[in-house]
This record gives C-alpha cells, structure tokens and sequence, in this order.
C-alpha cells in the first residue's frame, strides 16, 4: 500500500498520489482504491489521510527569491519567519549580527522582535529543510516606514509586467519606491501618504484585472485620471 510522492513534493492535478488503505483528504479524490490529486500543490499524509496543501494561496520558497516576512518567535539562535509559504523561514542569528552569536550577551529581541517585517532572500531550501533567510545583502533587512499590502503571489510577474515595465510605470507615476516580494507580500514608501495610496490602488487594479488585455494602457490612465483629480481637489 505505497504511496507516490515524497515530503514537500509539488503535485499537479490528477497525479496519482497513494493506492490501497489510504483516506482522501483535502484536495484529492478517490477512484478504486487510488487517491489522486484534485488540485496544484504539496501533498502529504498524516494518519493514512492523504492532503494537498493548495498552492494558489501561497508561495512555494525558490533560492534566490526576495521575499517580505513577519517574525513570528525570537528563538535562541534565530528568528521563525512567516513568508507567506506552507512552512515557516528561519534567519539566523549570525546572519544579522555579522559576527559571532554570544547568546549569554546578545538579546535578540533587541535586534528584531515579533511582529517584525524584514526583507530578506531565501539563501537556501529543500525538502529536507525548512528556508533559510539571509539579510546581508543591501537592501535587505528590517522594514522600518512605507506601507504593506497582499497579492495573490502569482499576480507578482503581472505586477512586474514584461521586462519590468508595469512596476516602473507605477514608481514613475507615483515617485514610490516599491520592493515586490514574490512571495506577495510588497511595500511601498512614498514621499506622501497619498502617493503610498495610488501606487496600491494600482497595483489592486492590476491584481483584480491581470486575465484582461490592454491592462498597461488601462493602469496608465487610471493613473493620470487618478493625480488630475487630486490636482483639482488642491485647486478647490
């Protein structure tokens, strides 16, 4: 009574997942004694239930990617991540501090506490080991002004538009600066509150709208209808 995939492992529709005295659970369906799955995502079993945890909602870690996360717990050596992803991300202690971790000195908390929001890169992933974070680079680390808000991950490379273009227009048209995790999550920091404002009613317009074609030409109105009203509400 085997079963056809291993820990973390994609599955797409249909793929056969597990035969013989196994229970269809989220996600899946059964036929014959044979559990397949139903949807995108990352299979596992627990009990002889098998599961499909769906991918839609979240982001799948990729090493390399730059990603927007919430500390969840400061650990003894580190810190647990949100990342928006089936699993939860660790940074190391040593990854920030840039030196030798001394945990009978360094109270961590001090450096990043809960509730935190970091930009950070996955350094590293596999199915054996949950991501690890890094922040040394620049550009990266702790989120300290600017706006967050949430897309659908998959709407990122819309968001992006083709070799960039779509993202620069926005940052053109509102004078933000705008970090896209690909995991979803992305901040925005203006000048002004009310240019944080437009460049997220943008980019909402461009999650609710990224099936449609012509959306560049749509979003660039949008964007000069949007700050000629303003203009007009100063001149009041």
């Amino acid at each position: 009574m085997p079963t056809f995939f291993e820990k973390k492992q994609i599955v797409t529709p249909g793929e056969l997942l597990a035969e013989g005295d196994y229970i269809a659970g989220e996600n899946t369906y059964e036929e014959n004694k044979k559990i397949y799955a139903a949807r995108i995502g990352l299979a596992n079993c627990e009990n002889k239930k098998v599961n499909v945890v769906a991918l839609r909602a979240f982001y799948y870690p990729k090493v390399g990617d730059i990603v927007i996360g919430t500390v969840l717990e400061v650990g003894f050596n580190g810190w647990t991540v949100d990342v928006k992803a089936p699993y939860t991300a660790l940074l190391r202690a040593s990854d920030v501090l840039s030196r030798p971790f001394k945990p009978q000195n360094d109270d961590l908390s001090h450096f990043l506490n809960t509730g935190d929001l970091i930009v950070a890169k996955i350094a590293s992933f596999d199915r054996a080991h949950d991501p690890q974070l890094t922040v040394s680079e620049p550009g990266l680390g702790k989120i300290t002004r600017g706006q967050i808000m949430k897309v659908t991950p998959t709407k990122i490379p819309r968001v992006i538009g083709r070799k960039g273009s779509m993202i620069s227009l926005i940052k053109q048209e509102t004078g933000c600066q705008i970090i896209l995790g690909i995991n979803g999550v992305i901040l925005v920091t203006g000048k002004k509150p009310e240019d944080e404002e437009l460049a997220m009613m943008a980019i909402q317009k461009i999650e609710e709208e990224s099936h449609t074609s012509g959306l560049t030409d749509r979003i660039t109105q949008f964007l000069k209808e949007e700050k000629a009203k303003r203009e007009e509400n100063k001149n009041e």
